[in-house]
């Protein structure tokens, strides 16, 4: 009984060999599939306003719940091509002494202090967040390292 069901096997294998054999045969060459090239460009996006950029971060530095989260959201804030309006600033510095750093805050006035064009617009910067500084307790380093 199991040598008529591999005889049986055997028999069937070998009427598809020949079958996919005549079939071989009869196949064309098909012309070659035709391509079109197709670029996606970085530039479909939709081009952030400097309102939405400042409502973006002030969200994002509400929302940021520890010490990395506050200076992934700095390093981002700061890696665009302009400077942060001073409401994005203040949310920044209450972030940075929300999760109790400190220096970070520090730290963010050196950042704008390299990012802005000119001194005038430094201390335009530090006569806007003077209050906030003060409320804080936030030093510059100027003042921290004035013997220097």
């Amino acid at each position: 009984m199991i040598s008529n069901v591999i005889k049986g096997a055997l028999r069937q294998n070998s009427r598809l060999v020949n079958r996919n054999v005549s079939l071989v045969s009869k196949v064309r060459p098909m012309r070659p599939a035709q391509f079109t090239s197709i670029r996606k460009y970085s530039s479909d996006h939709h081009e952030e306003t400097f309102e939405e950029f400042s409502i973006r971060y002030e969200k994002e530095f509400d929302e940021a719940y520890d010490l990395f989260e506050v200076q992934r959201v700095l390093n981002n804030c700061f890696s665009y091509d302009l400077v942060p309006s001073p409401s994005v600033i203040e949310k920044a510095l209450r972030a940075c002494r929300r999760v109790n750093d400190y220096a970070t805050a520090v730290r963010v006035f050196e950042g704008l202090k390299h990012k802005v064009e000119n001194k005038e617009q430094y201390q335009a910067y530090l006569d806007e967040l003077k209050d906030v500084r003060e409320e804080l307790g936030i030093d510059l380093k100027e003042e921290l390292f004035s013997a220097n």
